[in-house]
């Protein structure tokens, strides 16, 4: 499963306990797989509350955890197969946070997370001068591409739901962005989800963040199987159970569809599909991203890699040697080996190797 790593710090239920101040939601019924969302003001009512904070840490959600060495993994699943040209670990150094979020590069400026991973753990808004995102490995500590943010857009309409934001890098990158989808996925449409978030499905059960990136294939569900204020219009459920699912510390992270080198976004962990703390009792509600698209050409000029037409060219295998002037596809683009040397290994859009002929 996919999950977030928390322990049980009374700062971080403070904040989660705004959030659902916030949403006009009594906290009492807080869902035990939110995402890790934290509003913009303290609500004063609950300046008198402060003494119920510890017995309410043991039902908070996705958010990633305040010990900087318990951070999100997936429960279940494996370790990654493959190399995401487009997955990043968006960290906040500045408060001891080496990993935050999931975030995916959509174009070479722009990435889309959650929008309540642009928030800290006493609900106030991060800045971009905050952020930064290691892109393109496996490894969270060690990433080919170290990017800066520069300017953070949160959806105006945001609170549970419309949990999306944009991310501006303060200059292009080369990674091999992921398209976004140009359809939302049906029920029963296969999935696969990304992350470096908890790995056991209790809440605070996790002592410690994977290093390396884990994947889980599942399954999108009917509307109906997930509850917790979910919005069947922009919002996808994702089956889960309590050996298999995304849970705390997972948010802002990737639902893709597709296969090998030919990956499309769908969407982006937000929280819980039911008020349980145990993830994969209730499934888990991802943000449908493609059903923001134009508030994504709008917010980033359009800048959003589009989805793929069809490539014509052979995938890109990384068992396989490739000469001199071989063209391939990967992840949406084709890619062309003008380096005069031979490739083995080398993944397009994370090596010199490849040169980036455009979106197929």
């Amino acid at each position: 499963m996919i999950s977030a790593g928390r322990d049980h710090n009374p700062t971080l239920c403070t904040a989660e306990i705004y959030r659902k101040a916030h949403a006009g939601t009594d906290f009492s019924h807080y869902p035990g797989f939110p995402a890790p969302e934290v509003f913009v003001r303290l609500r004063s009512i609950f300046r008198s509350t402060i003494f119920l904070i510890a017995a309410t840490c043991a039902v908070v959600g996705f958010m990633p955890a305040a010990n900087a060495d318990v951070q999100p993994m997936i429960v279940g699943g494996g370790n990654a197969t493959e190399t995401y040209s487009f997955m990043g670990s968006l960290q906040v150094p500045s408060q001891g946070y080496p990993h935050y979020c999931g975030a995916s590069l959509i174009s070479a400026q722009w990435m889309v997370t959650a929008a309540h991973c642009t928030y800290d753990h006493n609900g106030n808004p991060l800045s971009a001068s905050d952020l930064q995102v290691r892109i393109g490995s496996n490894d969270r500590t060690s990433a080919r591409t170290l990017a800066y943010v520069s300017q953070i857009a949160r959806h105006p309409n945001y609170n549970t739901n419309y949990d999306i934001a944009l991310l501006k890098l303060s200059s292009a990158v080369s990674n091999a962005p992921v398209s976004i989808s140009g359809s939302s996925p049906a029920g029963g449409t296969n999935v696969r989800l990304l992350g470096w978030g908890q790995t056991c499905p209790q809440a605070g059960c996790s002592t410690g963040a994977p290093q390396y990136l884990k994947q889980l294939d599942t399954r999108v569900l009917a509307d109906s199987s997930c509850g917790n204020q979910f919005m069947a219009s922009n919002e996808l459920c994702i089956y889960g159970t309590t050996t298999d699912t995304a849970c705390y510390g997972d948010s802002g992270g990737p639902a893709l569809v597709g296969s090998s080198g030919n990956w499309a976004l769908v969407g982006a962990t937000s929280r819980s599909g039911d008020t349980g703390s145990t993830c994969g009792t209730g499934n888990a509600i991802y943000t449908d991203v493609t059903a923001f698209q134009q508030w994504i050409s709008d917010t980033t000029g359009g800048g959003a890699t589009p989805p793929p037409g069809g490539c014509t060219v052979a995938a890109w295998q990384p068992g396989q040697w490739y000469p001199p002037g071989a063209q391939v596809s990967y992840n949406g683009h084709n890619w062309s080996n003008d380096s005069g040397y031979w490739s083995y290994g080398d993944v397009p859009g994370q090596s010199w190797t490849w040169s980036d002929y455009g979106a197929c």
